[in-house]
């Protein structure tokens, strides 16, 4: 559910090019760092406005039910997806609100495509939506709605860094 006074939100003059990957946040992120051996190693596309893409091969590694994707690995990418909004329209945020409906089963060796876009936001919070298709837009697998809070990062994870395998 929206809220009311909900405002559009602009694209930041620091905003990548649309076309050019957004940034990873963190070497070490699960979702898109570079140098998580483990990791999805997913690359969001800034769209024309507020909105990303990113694509993600369905490896046997991430089964969950026989034959499809585990539901916990497909909230990941969604978060992923959904996570470098923030990243268009100004400073950084952190995810305090993510639910995902799960449409159809995922099935392993598939590439799954999304499309995240911005709502809005109202104050510090910033309102997202994805969805995941797999080849054909018209038939979502799976969409899901996100709040993302806007922090000050070298505050928010000051007293986590040391533990990071960054560090």
């Amino acid at each position: 559910m929206l809220p009311d006074e909900l405002v559009p939100a602009s694209r930041s003059a620091k905003a990548p090019a649309p076309g050019e990957v957004v940034r990873a946040h963190n070497p070490m992120c699960f979702g898109c760092g570079d140098r998580s051996e483990a990791g999805l190693h997913m690359k969001a596309i800034a769209g024309e406005g507020t909105d990303v893409t990113a694509r993600m091969q369905v490896e046997p590694r991430f089964e969950g039910g026989p034959g499809v994707i585990h539901g916990g690995i497909l909230s990941t990418a969604f978060d992923e997806v959904m996570g470098t909004i923030p990243l268009l329209i100004g400073p950084s945020g952190v995810t305090v609100h993510l639910e995902v409906d799960y449409i159809r089963p995922i099935p392993v060796g598939s590439t799954l495509q999304f499309t995240g876009t911005l709502l809005g936001r109202q104050r510090r919070k910033i309102f997202t939506e994805a969805v995941a298709h797999i080849g054909n837009p018209d038939e979502p697998v799976a969409s899901t709605h996100a709040i993302f809070v806007t922090i000050d990062v070298r505050k928010h994870f000051a007293a986590h860094v040391e533990k990071s395998a960054r560090a």
